[in-house]
């Protein structure tokens, strides 16, 4: 009862990457860079599985960037010439490649990390994938004309890549869609549908992470025009509810979201963010149990799943295993609680 997994992404150790950034340039290269990614995806691993986490990731360590990992195998994207837009309905501007051509895949894009992490943990393994819409939202289009049609396009090249994760042994495939909270009638019209291209097929389970973001100035300065209370999920919980996604990671800890909402995904097992990624403060046990508790009042115990409420790419690498430790210990006490 109460598995623990994190959202995604890990800090990335000082011999790696620049720390506590986003984009964090990396401090290697060639064969080097490659040995520095696998110690790292090991250590990730190591981290988690004495933290108590169940559902363990790679961490996201073979990544720059949750998005552009997945584009930098992808041919019909220019980045050697590079454009700035707005991104997540201009909360902020980006350097982004450009689709200039058809897209296709080079190949395998996550098989060395992935199969990686199969051979050195015995924990389920979650791997994470950028959503279709939250991609057309983080790159230029000078080629499809038309954001649904992009979106599938990208949507066929997850699916390949999800496909081929699954028969590496993935027990999670996790979409993370952070645009979910932005262009809600769009989420209706065809982000969903364009998850159900990517996941079609595939008989592990999955899921799609929807949240406000990490815990980066220009996410908390939105945040803040937002008021007291977020309810922007509501007009979209009953579509991923009828959905054939398995699981929805909702943050919920600090996040102002009615927890109340969680009602709205009846049927679905509801990663519940008990850990708050954009503040330092590490979380006591007692209250990653209470939050537990309080969603148990709209999701039955035994689809709750308890987790990071985004991804810790950007936080300070103790404080960042601290929660995590957190996070282990509160979901036991739980267990103790309301088992």
């Amino acid at each position: 009862m109460f598995p623990t997994t994190v959202a995604g992404s890990l800090p990335k150790p000082s011999w790696l990457a620049e720390p506590n950034k986003l984009w964090a340039p990396w401090r290697q290269e060639g064969d080097a860079l490659a040995e520095a990614k696998a110690d790292a995806t090991l250590l990730a691993l190591k981290l988690q599985e004495d933290a108590g986490i169940d559902i363990v990731s790679d961490g996201e360590q073979s990544r720059q960037h949750f998005v552009h990992g997945f584009l930098e195998q992808i041919d019909g994207i220019d980045f050697a010439h590079k454009v700035e837009i707005g991104i997540r309905n201009d909360r902020y501007k980006a350097m982004v490649p450009r689709v200039v051509a058809p897209l296709t895949l080079k190949g395998r894009v996550h098989a060395t990390e992935a199969r990686l992490a199969r051979a050195y943990t015995q924990h389920q393994l979650k791997f994470t994938l950028p959503g279709p819409m939250t991609i057309v939202d983080t790159i230029a289009d000078e080629h499809y004309g038309d954001r649904t049609q992009m979106a599938f396009a990208f949507a066929d090249l997850l699916n390949q890549e999800a496909r081929a994760l699954q028969a590496d042994g993935v027990d999670v495939i996790q979409f993370d869609e952070p645009a979910f909270n932005v262009y809600m009638d769009a989420v209706t019209d065809w982000g969903i549908g364009a998850l159900h291209r990517a996941i079609e097929g595939l008989t592990c389970r999955t899921a799609v992470h929807i949240c406000y973001g990490y815990g980066i100035k220009a996410n908390t300065d939105w945040k803040a025009t937002l008021g007291g209370e977020w309810r922007q999920y509501e007009a979209i919980f009953p579509a991923l509810a009828n959905s054939r996604i398995d699981q929805v990671s909702v943050e919920c800890i600090n996040s102002k979201v009615p927890i109340g909402l969680l009602k709205l995904l009846e049927g679905k097992d509801v990663l519940v963010g008990v850990i708050d990624v954009a503040t330092d403060v590490v979380e006591t046990p007692e209250q990653v149990a209470d939050v537990i508790g309080e969603a148990m009042k709209y999701v039955s115990k035994e689809r709750i799943v308890a987790g990071t409420n985004c991804g810790m790419a950007p936080m300070r690498r103790d404080i960042a295993q601290a929660k995590l430790v957190a996070l282990g210990k509160g979901a036991a006490l739980a267990r103790e609680r309301y088992g």
